[in-house]
């Protein structure tokens, strides 16, 4: 005789279940959850199923600043064409497709980034993100010191990475005050600090770097 599968038969829990879970929380009652039982209670599962992926909801929340890079880095390894550019265009790429990501995001970003009045708390849950982005730009000056047999000509890729970080740090706050249709701006300053890093450290004329400094002046300190 046939055993009947109940309808009610729960899907098991997934870590994409818990980030959207937490990300759902966050942005419906502007505020975290307080622990991980009322996290679970509320999402009508069991406690000891989130520690299957994560130890703490610190570490959850770190984790969703990972898959946001996760997935823009998953996209441009997805397209094809990407392997033929240049670190620059690679970069351009990459800040152009992770803001994107952002944007698709944005009520709960904006909320994490300015829950608390001391911004150095805000960004600790960036610790993560961190360091995917200083070894995602490690290995575009890797690439390119392969290239340059000349030592003289090759480029300093730990100070590179902070840089690339710095850079994005700027960019970020950008972006959450960026109030231009489609977020224009924020392509704006992605292109020309992009460019202009690059011109740094390649010792190329910084009439960019002048450029880009007026375009900061304008948009942000006057702003």
């Amino acid at each position: 005789m046939a055993t009947k599968t109940s309808s009610k038969t729960k899907k098991k829990l997934s870590k994409h279940d818990l980030l959207s879970f937490y990300m759902d929380h966050v942005i419906e009652h502007e505020t975290h959850p307080k622990s991980v039982y009322k996290f679970a209670k509320n999402n009508n599962f069991k406690e000891q199923d989130f520690y299957q992926f994560y130890g703490s909801i610190k570490a959850l929340r770190q984790d969703i600043w990972t898959q946001f890079y996760l997935n823009a880095s998953q996209l441009l390894d997805n397209n094809e064409e990407v392997d033929a550019y240049s670190s620059r265009e690679k970069m351009l790429t990459f800040f152009y497709t992770l803001f994107e990501i952002f944007t698709a995001n944005r009520s709960y970003i904006l909320y994490v980034l300015e829950e608390h009045n001391d911004q150095l708390k805000n960004l600790e849950q960036l610790k993560e993100l961190r360091k995917h982005i200083k070894g995602f730009a490690s290995e575009l000056i890797e690439d390119d010191n392969d290239e340059k047999q000349n030592k003289i000509l090759q480029k300093n890729t730990k100070l590179y990475s902070e840089g690339a970080w710095i850079q994005f740090l700027f960019l970020l706050k950008f972006w959450k005050d960026d109030n231009s249709a489609n977020f224009e701006k924020t392509d704006v300053a992605i292109e020309k600090s992009v460019n202009t890093i690059f011109d740094v450290f390649d010792n190329t004329p910084l009439d960019k770097v002048f450029d880009f400094g007026k375009f900061i002046y304008k948009e942000v300190v006057k702003s």
